[in-house]
């Protein structure tokens, strides 16, 4: 049984990981930036080029702290409902928010060539397809939520939720067979995902949004513990088990359907995370868990990220399509190695 002590000492080593993920990151891509002038950049000594203080400040800065909240937003999304399902391979998207979301871009990509012209280009403007997400996945929420004061039993809710996922992933297909080239080619682009070209702005919504979900996430850690248990007990010690249910769900909600809105479909790293950090806690205290959970699924985004960008190439790989080569075997290898995946 590992002491607190022990957990410390493996967070702290898990955030100087980080930080070297973190640099590593800023200084690689198409263009190489010295590590002596990062570190100039940030203490505000300036840099020897120009080029090097914008590409770091408008480009790679914002690129690596959206990589960093949607791996971290991603990962406690994954963990939530796994506790709540019981569930090893629930993930962030089993409610069907992902499908959400690309229902409302599709209707976004889909109708916009109605309009053609400028008001064309302004729907499928990048807060316009943040917005499309948004209220797809809202929509989906919505759903849900209502299903949960009518649904007592958890899995009956899991069941639904991948329904609604269902539904909305057929009036996509739809969607998708009456558009032409050009469209399918901007929807497929939206569905790679992209952590680029990402706006101050942007990033300050974004993290306001997973401030928000991730306090809900820390309020519902006890409540967390608790369904470990299995529901009788925790009824028997006092839990009320609708509300824990609905904020838990509205917790992952935020969490997952902001990150969407933003970056699009990220695959995996909401269902590997947790597992992965499991290895290494053997506790099933959700206190604990937590911080270690969202520094790894930061972590893991950052590398999929410096992975997607190809160092020293201008080309970038999609990086939804990193996280699933990443991620896939290593769900893979905890399936093969016969071990217990959940508590």
């Amino acid at each position: 049984m590992q002491t607190t002590a022990a957990y410390r000492v493996q967070f702290m080593l898990l955030l100087l990981v980080l930080i070297a993920a973190f640099l590593l990151n800023l200084s690689m891509g198409s263009v190489s930036i010295p590590l002596d002038e990062i570190i100039s950049v940030f203490i505000g000594n300036g840099t020897s080029k120009e080029t090097w203080r914008y590409i770091l400040m408008d480009y790679r800065l914002p690129k690596a702290i959206m990589a960093m909240i949607a791996g971290g937003g991603l990962a406690i999304s994954g963990l939530l409902m796994q506790t709540l399902f019981r569930n090893p391979l629930a993930g962030p998207f089993v409610l069907g928010l992902s499908s959400g979301a690309s229902l409302g871009v599709a209707f976004l990509i889909l109708g916009a060539s109605a309009f053609g012209g400028f008001f064309g280009t302004l729907l499928l403007s990048q807060w316009s397809l943040v917005i499309a997400s948004a209220l797809g996945s809202f929509l989906v929420l919505l759903a849900v939520l209502a299903v949960t004061f009518r649904i007592k039993d958890t899995m009956a809710i899991l069941i639904i939720g991948l329904m609604f996922g269902s539904v909305t992933t057929a009036v996509v297909s739809v969607l998708s067979y009456f558009s032409n080239a050009e469209q399918l080619q901007q929807y497929i682009f939206w569905s790679f995902g992209s952590l680029g070209n990402q706006s101050w702005q942007g990033v300050m919504t974004l993290a306001i949004c997973f401030l928000a979900g991730l306090g809900l996430s820390i309020f519902s850690s006890k409540s967390l513990n608790a369904l470990l248990l299995g529901e009788n007990y925790a009824k028997s010690m006092g839990l009320h088990i609708k509300k824990t249910t609905f904020i838990i769900i509205l917790a992952t909600s935020i969490l997952a359907g902001s990150i969407t809105a933003f970056v699009g479909p990220i695959a995996f790293v909401g269902l590997a995370v947790p597992h992965l950090v499991r290895q290494f806690y053997k506790t099933s205290n959700h206190l604990v868990l937590m911080p270690a959970v969202l520094v790894c699924g930061a972590l893991l985004m950052l590398i999929c990220d410096t992975v997607a960008q190809l160092p020293f190439s201008e080309f970038t790989l999609p990086i939804n399509a990193i996280t699933s080569l990443i991620g896939a075997p290593v769900v893979i290898w905890l399936l093969v190695r016969k071990r217990k995946l959940f508590f």
